[in-house]
């Protein structure tokens, strides 16, 4: 094992004996007589174990104790102590120490205790990092897009986020539904409880209501013990439920009066457990067609759309596409170990010009397998697959790019894609605006910021 570790103990014997006990198992000791040069050192060096005597001079186990708690927080602290001042220990475990050991010490014993902190708080900061990293993920904030489109699902996400009500993500495979989900749940007073999603369309339809309400042990061939269903799991948090559309239409009454009355009862049990569980359901579908057509019921569609956003597909925000091309161009640099500098005008080109039939995940792929097998500082046209080549005429760009800032990169690109469109309809505007997936209005104050003239 590795760490750093401060022993105070004013025992000479104790002190060196476990300092070369600790030393002998791989950790870095630092080892101080009384308590006032524990607080020295705390000064100088960062720890991940105090182990300290509760009797000493001048500054005392309890001292040294608080002084850690406010100035290395993430140290943690272990007291020596002997059995007639048992109730002090206990007073010390009161006030934050992670823990404390007997005399006469069993050094055994000893360092089971700081392995077993030690991988306590690795977890402990790993869950933090992770956290953290979720966090800035899923933050609304960091989803890539400044286009009208996703101006409006932000207002959206930041509404809904406060509020208890089901929400509804509606939108073609690949548009980042789970993305916005799990956005409105960092955003949201859930987000340090779980966010659990789960993928109707991908459970074999015998096991579905096992994985909503849960079983109890015997329910069904293979039920070794009891298991909590999602909405259980989730408790305090929020359930995501993808592919909504594939919930067998038998099983939909029963989601019905689970979304009603807050409550499941599992697969084998005759008793009821409620739940607190946000549900964000998603489908590709159009779930008001499904209902006319009998395979969805129409309360259970009233019930999960109380709120509904709409994620427009990539065509209704082109505009977007070099903001989300450069953001993966980065992403895959870091994770593949490249090094591209940034992706060339033909390329971004056609990428504006071609028909994301997988919306931002084909995009996010294309990027991934063009940084993987580029042999170029810049990512090419020859890079890209032959549909999206064959998408433009590299013959017809004549981009030039003074300058690296990226919105001055996106400012050209979205000009000469405008242009392009223009070109295409003859000069018709609502034509143009049309085909770019925008507002005629929207379309009019663009060429007005970019310079085009009429």
């Amino acid at each position: 094992m590795t760490g750093s570790i401060l022993v105070a103990d004013d025992e000479s014997g104790i002190r060196e004996s476990l300092t070369i006990v600790l030393e002998d198992e791989g950790y870095n000791c630092t080892a101080v007589k009384d308590g006032q040069e524990a607080v020295e050192a705390i000064d100088k060096h960062s720890f991940d174990i105090i182990i300290t005597d509760l009797k000493m001079p001048k500054t005392d186990g309890l001292g040294v104790l608080e002084y850690a708690l406010q100035h290395s927080s993430n140290t943690l602290t272990i007291i020596i102590t002997a059995h007639g001042t048992i109730e002090s220990a206990i007073e010390a475990l009161r006030k934050g120490a992670a823990d404390y050991i007997l005399k006469p010490l069993d050094f055994d014993e000893v360092l089971i205790r700081i392995e077993n902190l030690l991988e306590h708080k690795n977890l402990i900061q790993e869950n933090k990092y992770l956290r953290e990293q979720i966090d800035q993920e899923y933050n609304f904030n960091h989803i890539i897009g400044e286009s009208d489109a996703m101006k409006k699902v932000y207002k959206m996400v930041e509404r809904v986020s406060k509020a208890t009500s089901n929400v509804l993500i509606t939108g073609d495979s690949g548009t980042g539904k789970e993305l916005i989900a799990r956005a409105i749940h960092s955003n949201s007073d859930r987000s340090k409880k779980p966010f659990l999603a789960i993928n109707c369309g991908a459970i074999p339809e015998d096991l579905i209501e096992s994985e909503l309400f849960g079983h109890t042990k015997g329910a069904f061939t293979g039920a070794s013990s009891d298991k909590d269903g999602v909405f259980v799991a989730a408790h305090g948090g929020t359930v995501f439920l993808d592919e909504i559309a594939e919930i067998p239409l038998n099983l939909q009454v029963n989601l019905l009066r689970v979304l009603q009355e807050r409550e499941v009862k599992p697969v084998g049990s005759n008793s009821h457990v409620n739940f607190d569980t946000r549900i964000i359901s998603a489908t590709n579908k159009d779930l008001e067609a499904e209902v006319e057509k009998g395979n969805f019921r129409d309360d259970l569609y009233y019930r999960l759309n109380v709120v509904e956003i709409p994620l427009p597909p990539l065509e209704q925000r082109r505009e977007d596409i070099p903001l989300l091309a450069h953001h993966f161009l980065q992403k895959y640099n870091k994770e593949l170990k490249r090094n591209l500098k940034g992706i060339s005008s033909e390329a971004m080109s056609a990428m504006m010009t071609y028909q994301w039939r997988g919306q931002v995940r084909e995009l996010e792929n294309i990027i991934e397998r063009a940084v993987l097998l580029s042999d170029n500082d810049y990512l090419q046209l020859e890079d890209l697959p032959v549909a999206i080549r064959k998408s433009v005429d590299s013959s017809e760009v004549n981009i030039t790019m003074d300058s690296e800032s990226l919105d001055e990169a996106v400012k050209v690109f979205e000009k000469h894609h405008i242009q392009s469109m223009l070109k295409r309809t003859e000069g018709n505007k609502s034509e143009a605006a049309r085909l770019l997936g925008i507002d005629p209005s929207t379309l009019y104050r663009k060429m007005e910021r970019l310079g085009l003239s009429d």
